[in-house]
């Protein structure tokens, strides 16, 4: 495939995903600089789409060391552990995601699992995903000090928590080693809780946040570079009343050291780097803040395993690329 040819799919691939939602610039659900490795746990379609088994460990803390004006700790801390492989039974992949989410004086525990049915193309395949997931979230009211003490639907209410269930939905397609475009929905019920205070005509309630995804990326090598793999990617994430947008392009040389850079559009720019030995890799990220709040920098750091699986299919020097 010649240079033209190359740009202009990066291109198309930026375009369909960047106009796929639309709004303003603002996070609700968890988000990720290294996205490209949260596709188990954001798309149920991806599960099983690689050769091999995938399992993922990341810690992320935003804005590390943000205190509020009590001296809290209220940084967003997020630890996201996820796994999946191939099925061929079922012609399709399982897969599971952990996910511990910590903001202020609110702590979410999801957890996910789910199977993909795969549709050979002919030359692509297409995940066809559902998984179903619990959500136990709890807030412990009692910390928060409202402008208005007497709020009527926080009046009594100390740490409280609530169970829900609700399922996600995704479609993964994708050529071998080359262009991947998804698409998915996390917490299609948007599931509420029973009210928090029964005794109050006006109540709080727990809701699962409903958010909508689209991922692609399209990794690449030039005939006369053959060591290195480009691969620039793309995510935004929607919960209809907020949109955020992750664009990256990172450089892997010998399938053995990458490095990169993710843009977060009015919020921050993110330098990534990474180290694979054998069938394990590090990878590290530091977000410096472009908000211009005063705001500390966002660490991450990603561990990941990959075991290809001999499934009989047609030989080739085979890693997925979204770990690198």
């Amino acid at each position: 495939m010649n240079l033209k040819t190359k740009i202009s799919h990066i291109a198309l691939v930026f375009i369909l995903v960047m106009t796929a939602f639309s709004g303003a610039i603002a996070q609700q659900a968890p988000i990720f600089t290294n996205y490209t490795n949260s596709y188990s746990y954001i798309n149920a379609g991806y599960a099983g789409m690689s050769e091999g088994i995938n399992l993922l460990g990341l810690y992320r803390m935003q804005w590390a060391g943000f205190v509020d004006n009590d001296g809290n700790e209220i940084a967003p801390t997020t630890f996201l552990l996820t796994g999946d492989m191939p099925f061929r039974v079922l012609h399709g992949g399982l897969g599971f995601s952990v996910m511990q989410d910590k903001i202020g004086f609110e702590n979410n525990i999801n957890v996910g699992i789910g199977y993909s049915y795969h549709l050979d193309l002919g030359g692509s395949s297409l995940g066809i995903g559902l998984a179903g997931t619990l959500l136990n979230r709890t807030i412990d009211f009692g910390q928060l000090n409202p402008n208005n003490q007497n709020d009527p639907i926080l009046s009594g209410l100390g740490e409280e928590s609530a169970m829900l269930f609700d399922f996600n939905v995704g479609l993964f397609w994708q050529l071998p080693e080359s262009l991947y475009v998804g698409i998915s929905v996390v917490n299609v019920l948007e599931s509420m809780s029973q009210a928090l205070n029964d005794q109050s005509e006006s109540s709080a309630s727990f809701i699962t946040d409903r958010t909508f995804y689209a991922v692609a990326g399209y990794p690449f090598r030039f005939e006369d570079l053959p060591r290195f793999t480009f691969i620039p990617s793309v995510g935004v994430m929607s919960d209809i009343a907020s949109t955020q947008l992750n664009a990256s392009f990172k450089v892997a040389y010998n399938d053995l050291f990458s490095l990169g850079v993710n843009y977060r559009p009015q919020e921050s720019v993110g330098l990534v780097v990474g180290l694979t030995i054998k069938d394990f890799t590090v990878g590290y990220s530091y977000d410096i803040n472009t908000l211009g709040l005063g705001l500390p920098g966002s660490h991450e750091i990603a561990l990941s395993y990959c075991f290809k699986l001999d499934l009989d299919r047609t030989p080739r020097d085979y890693r997925s690329v979204r770990y690198l």
